[in-house]
C-alpha cells in the first residue's frame, strides 16, 4: 500500500468513527481530498486507491492538472477564492465551485459555462463566525446570495460552504458548525435543492459531520505537507 493510500484508508476510517459517534451513515459524507500544489502523480496515487473527488485553490495550476489526468474519471472541486478574469477557467473546466460570495461571480460563471456540459455545481461560501482574514458572505445576507444563485442558468446551487477561524477547543468548534447547519437549514426552507454541507476540514473533521456535514475537506493528512515553492517563484 502507497504512503497516500495508507492516509486515505487514515482518513476514511476517521470519518467512519465520527459518523458512528453522530449516528450518521458512513455514506452521508463525501471526501474531498485537497490536491492543491501537489503534482499530478499524487492525485494518480489516490485515484488508485478509490478516491474520485479532489479540490483544488489554484485554478490555473488545477487546470493543468486536470489536463495530465484527462484519462482518470476524476471529479474536481474548485475551493479557492474566485477573481473575475478567472470565471472561464472554472465555468469551463470544474465540476464544482465551493466559494461563491458574490452575485457577480456567480453571474459570469452562468454566462460562461459552456451548454455542452451539466451545469456547474455551486456553494454559497458563509464567513459564518466573522473572520477578518475569512472570505463569504456574512449569514444575514446568504440567504438572498442563494435565492440569486439559484436562479441562474448554468448553475445549481448545492449548498453552503465555510471555513471557520481555527477554534480554541472542540466546544467552540461545534458551536461554529452548529450554527452553520442552522443557517442552511433555514435557507432550505425556501431552497430545497440543497442537499450540500461543506465544512469541516483535518483538525475538525468529528465536529463537523457530527453538525452535518455532508463533504470534509482533507488534504495534508491525505497528501503529506504542501511542496515548498520553488525558489523565485
Amino acid at each position: 500500500m502507497t504512503t497516500i493510500a495508507h492516509n486515505l484508508h487514515h482518513v476514511r476510517e476517521r470519518i467512519a468513527t465520527a459518523c458512528a459517534a453522530a449516528g450518521r451513515r458512513v455514506d452521508e459524507v463525501t471526501l474531498l481530498a485537497v490536491s492543491k500544489t501537489h503534482p499530478a502523480e499524487a492525485v494518480r496515487a489516490a485515484h488508485a486507491a478509490g478516491q474520485r473527488a479532489f479540490g483544488e485553490n489554484y485554478i490555473q495550476e488545477a487546470v493543468a492538472k486536470m489536463a495530465a489526468l484527462a484519462d482518470l474519471p476524476l471529479q474536481w472541486h474548485c475551493i479557492g477564492p474566485i477573481q473575475s478574469n478567472k470565471t472561464r477557467l472554472v465555468a469551463e473546466h470544474f465540476d464544482w465551485a465551493h466559494t461563491i460570495d458574490r452575485l457577480k461571480i456567480a453571474e459570469r460563471l452562468s454566462a460562461q459555462r459552456p451548454a455542452h456540459l451539466a451545469p456547474l455545481n455551486v456553494c454559497i461560501q458563509v464567513n459564518i463566525d466573522g473572520g477578518a482574514t475569512k472570505s463569504g458572505v456574512p449569514p444575514h445576507e446568504a440567504a438572498a446570495l442563494a435565492q440569486a444563485v439559484a436562479a441562474l442558468p448554468g448553475l445549481r446551487l448545492r449548498g453552503v460552504m465555510t471555513i471557520p477561524e481555527i477554534a480554541t477547543d472542540s466546544v467552540a468548534s461545534q458551536a461554529v458548525h452548529t450554527a452553520t447547519r442552522a443557517l442552511f437549514d433555514q435557507i432550505r426552507q425556501t431552497l430545497p435543492c440543497m442537499d450540500t454541507l461543506s465544512m469541516g476540514m483535518s483538525a475538525d473533521l468529528a465536529p463537523a459531520i457530527a453538525a452535518g456535514s455532508t463533504l470534509v475537506r482533507v488534504g495534508a493528512a491525505i497528501f503529506g505537507p504542501r511542496p515548498r515553492p520553488a525558489a523565485g517563484g
